[in-house]
């Protein structure tokens, strides 16, 4: 026989259409309550020159245990609306600082 369900649905419930964006960077401060900023830096080529251009982001976080210090190596992901400029939450410390 076949399967019920439509191959095209998710299995998980609570699965979105489409992921949330995750992004790597480095803590650059951590004295708020709660919030911590992280600038994140990505690169690209230009277009008409093709060097290679670094663009950096600041986002503020959250980060509910305040475990955070400056300098450390961390994953991201994006969120609903916590604050006025938190749009962001910590989803793992990848190294700390030393």
């Amino acid at each position: 026989m076949s399967d019920p369900t439509p191959p095209d649905t998710p299995s998980d419930a609570t699965a979105r259409p489409n992921g949330r964006k995750v992004r790597e960077g480095v803590v650059t401060s951590a004295a708020m309550d709660k919030t911590a900023a992280v600038t994140v830096t990505s690169q690209y080529r230009h277009r008409l020159y093709g060097k290679t251009v670094r663009r950096t982001t600041k986002l503020y976080i959250h980060d509910e245990q305040n475990d955070l210090s400056v300098g450390d190596r961390v994953r991201v992901q994006e969120t609903r609306p916590l604050s006025k400029l938190k749009r962001w939450r910590l989803v793992e410390i990848l190294e700390r600082a030393r």
